[in-house]
């Protein structure tokens, strides 16, 4: 929907200042670019601190790097004390995949590491609302002062949120909101959700041993081929007994190791996943659940066994008034028919640490080119965004910005 059709659904109500200019849009697509040719993992990403950095002070802008050395943090306007800022946080880490795209000049020069995730995608509209937002501050028409946030290692479990909150970055904050790319939604369009819209997500690592032999005589040995078979297979099948099915409890394996050649039992096998749950209550029982169940198949194997369990994120719970102010914003953009109900996913995000402290919300940013019949998904090496979503991403920060300062 075209911004002249929006105002038309919006009667007696003047049109949000911060309109992007045709020349920034284009920037923002090159900055954009220009980080997903140069994808850096969590806790790695100096260039990308750098090029934010270096965009922002020449705005007349001052970010503060954080303590880790990645990541930053930078206020629009001046704190007054009293009244707690909007933060508006992005992404900026990449992933440990190929890439995987043909045919595009942006494609990642980094082997083995790529923007999959859309990252690069969170970090450009937060970027862009920080350039509108200073302007208008500059002409006096921000009203109230927003901080945004540049944060390191969402994809390194427990995330890097936790270490950017010991490090401040929550100070001052009242409130925040972020969105996440979803090749499910039509570019143009966001997805709001009340309540949990993603699922917690640990990790879990399992080694089994025992002693090993000849496959001629297994009864002589512990069989670890068939134990690790046995734990991949059937734990998942127990948890989904032990719980409620509506916690939505999963336990995915992504990783078997077991053996060296056809005719040798291995004395050491390893199994690797994660565990995803849609219910706060639930996932904290998981780890004690979880250890049960595979301490039962392996024993029953004759296998001794050593997990490793390692908590991750709790989900992403939006809160219901700031999930408001985000649908308001990109109504007073686009139009209430640019906004879609979006579901519950067992996707993981770091976002939700800020939660346990500030209520906040994320939006789901549809990055699907209208009328595509493509299935990409995030965490493949063929993943993309259309570049349109950008402009998108920062019409929804800056109108947020501008109501949640008018309402304060």
């Amino acid at each position: 929907m075209s911004r002249e059709s929006s105002e038309a659904d919006l009667p007696g109500e003047a049109p949000l200042p911060g309109e992007l200019s045709e020349a920034l849009c284009a920037e923002l697509i090159a900055f954009r670019r220009d980080l997903h040719m140069h994808p850096e993992l969590g806790n790695q990403e100096f260039r990308t601190t750098a090029a934010i950095r270096a965009r922002l002070e020449a705005a007349g802008l001052e970010p503060r790097v954080l303590p880790s050395g990645t990541g930053l943090m930078c206020d629009i306007g001046s704190w007054d004390g009293a009244h707690p800022m909007l933060a508006i946080r992005a992404d900026i880490d990449a992933l440990p995949i190929p890439d995987a795209k043909a045919g595009v000049p942006y494609r990642s020069t980094v082997p083995d590491r790529a923007h999959a995730c859309g990252h690069d995608v969170h970090t450009t509209t937060v970027l862009g609302a920080g350039l509108v937002l200073a302007e208008l501050h500059r002409q006096g028409r921000l009203p109230a002062p927003v901080r945004l946030l540049f944060q390191p290692a969402e994809e390194v479990l427990p995330g890097g949120a936790a270490d950017a909150i010991v490090a401040g970055v929550l100070d001052g904050v009242g409130r925040i909101i972020a969105v996440h790319c979803d090749p499910r939604v039509d570019a143009g369009r966001i997805g709001l959700r009340h309540g949990a819209i993603t699922s917690a997500c640990d990790r879990l690592e399992v080694s089994l041993d025992g002693p090993g032999g000849h496959t001629a005589r297994p009864h002589l040995t512990t069989d670890l081929v068939t134990a690790v078979a046995r734990v991949a297979a059937d734990v998942p099948a127990l948890l989904a007994r032990r719980i409620d099915a509506r916690a939505g409890l999963a336990l995915t394996w992504g990783r078997i190791e077991a053996g060296h050649a056809c005719n040798v039992i291995p004395m050491h096998a390893e199994l690797a996943g994660t565990v995803r749950c849609l219910d706060l209550a639930a996932w904290r029982d998981a780890p004690d659940l979880v250890h049960a169940a595979i301490d039962e198949v392996a024993t029953l194997h004759g296998a001794k066994s050593e997990i490793n369990y390692v908590r991750g994120v709790p989900p992403v719970v939006n809160d219901p008034v700031i999930t408001e102010l985000l649908r308001d914003a990109m109504a007073a953009r686009r139009g209430p028919y640019a906004i879609e109900d979006t579901e519950q996913s067992l996707g993981g995000e770091d976002f939700s640490w800020y939660l346990e402290h500030v209520p906040g919300a994320m939006a789901r940013l549809g990055v699907r080119t209208p009328g595509s019949n493509a299935r990409l998904d995030l965490h493949r090496g063929d993943f993309d965004a259309d570049e349109a979503a950008i402009k998108v991403g920062v019409e929804l920060f800056t109108a947020a910005a501008l109501l949640d300062g008018n309402r304060s």
